[in-house]
């Protein structure tokens, strides 16, 4: 029954991790489909994601429920329950990105679309590249460290771009209004945060692989 119950757990935490890994996707289309004007994709995509992201809620709340009730890996189970939210956090974040490109309907110009794109892209990544070591670290604990350097790699990255769209935004773009610019720039950030959040989970997991380890 153990064995039985530690193989659901197992199979729960991967059906989150997919979850997950679908939203990110869904945000990048989004993303997309909003710079390209495609307004009833983008729509489809705000639809989706809010609905993987219940399903996420739902199956997190499962994990926890019986990480308590079989107490199952008791001596990790407070680590485990962070790195459920700060993983949670993302497909929340990516959530509210896109809201708030439906509600606040920023006018990005069409000279800016492909930094917001390559910006998406490497937000994206970093969270793509995070998933396979959550993973790693409920079957193959020592393989953790050697995946979470492209999580770090791609977080650069994102940093690198999101500062380019600033510059070009004060020091190109003469055309714009100052609101119009700061504007930008508070979407530019909003993308960037992924890559951010992402990071701060490959902190917390790289710290939780050294415990198992010892």
């Amino acid at each position: 029954m153990l064995f039985k119950t530690a193989n659901n757990l197992i199979s729960a935490i991967n059906k989150f991790l997919d979850t997950i890994d679908q939203g990110i996707l869904v945000f990048k289309e989004g993303v997309n489909n909003y710079l390209n004007k495609e307004e009833s994709k983008f729509s489809e995509k705000i639809e989706l994601i809010l609905k993987l992201e219940s399903q996420a809620d739902e199956t997190r709340r499962q994990i926890e429920n019986d990480l308590y009730i079989h107490s199952l890996l008791p001596q990790f189970r407070g680590d485990v329950l962070v790195l459920l939210e700060k993983l949670d956090d993302i497909i929340d974040t990516a959530k509210e990105d896109l809201l708030q490109f439906d509600v606040e309907g920023p006018q990005i110009p069409l000279e800016l679309n492909d930094d917001f794109s390559k910006l998406t892209d490497a937000s994206v990544l970093s969270v793509e590249s995070l998933i396979p070591a959550v993973r790693a670290y409920f079957n193959d604990v020592n393989a953790v460290k050697d995946k979470l350097h492209r999580v770090y790699f791609y977080e650069k990255e994102s940093d690198k771009l999101a500062d380019n769209i600033k510059r070009r935004l004060f020091k190109e773009l003469h055309d714009l209004k100052l609101s119009e610019k700061i504007h930008l720039r508070y979407f530019a950030l909003h993308i960037e945060n992924i890559s951010d959040v992402a990071e701060e989970v490959a902190n917390l997991l790289a710290i939780m692989s050294i415990k198992r380890s010892l």
